[in-house]
């Protein structure tokens, strides 16, 4: 590997975790992708996450929503990391 889209090439046509900007986390199979890390994904998770404060007792309330989508385009300016999916046993 000489550059860090390399490590990119190797995932196409993998599964990949992608975080992103405003809590949302994507797990899906990369197909596609350019220098500015707009990304073409299929059999797509979504997960938003959500903070919001109890007015009453003040404490936080965490809620995740998630969606599956077949085909996303991802825009590169809102990608903060891409992995191989995490792993969770």
């Amino acid at each position: 590997m000489e550059e860090p889209l390399d490590l990119i090439k190797l995932s196409l046509s993998e599964r990949v975790y992608i975080k992103c900007r405003n809590s949302r986390e994507l797990r899906g199979t990369l197909h596609a992708y350019d220098q500015h890390l707009n990304m073409v994904l299929s059999q797509v998770e979504e997960t938003i996450t959500t903070i919001e404060e109890d007015e009453e007792t003040g404490e936080e309330i965490v809620s995740k929503k998630t969606r599956n989508v077949g085909m996303l385009f991802v825009r590169g300016d809102i990608v903060v990391l891409v992995s191989p999916p995490l792993r969770t046993s």
